[in-house]
């Protein structure tokens, strides 16, 4: 499907984050993920941080591919950005 860098900021306990997770592994995506809610001290602190440079709100689950970024599990718009 696509070559480009995808990484997943997600909660352990999101469904929304669980539903973008399968979607990528159904369309055989690698994807780096990190669920920001299983880190601690200062390592969280500094996820979250990354996480506000790309989504200042902060929610997940927060997706970049390449230089996109989607907020929420937008099936379409993950598809057209793996795609493009």
């Amino acid at each position: 499907m696509s070559n480009k860098s995808v990484k997943l900021y997600a909660l352990s306990t999101c469904i929304h984050c669980r539903h973008t997770k399968d979607f990528l592994n159904e369309c055989g995506v690698t994807y780096d993920c990190v669920e920001v809610d299983t880190l601690q001290g200062e390592e969280r602190q500094a996820m979250i941080e990354e996480v506000k440079r790309f989504n200042p709100n902060c929610t997940f689950p927060t997706i970049l591919i390449g230089d996109k970024v989607i907020v929420g599990f937008r099936k379409d718009e993950i598809e057209e950005a793996l795609n493009s």
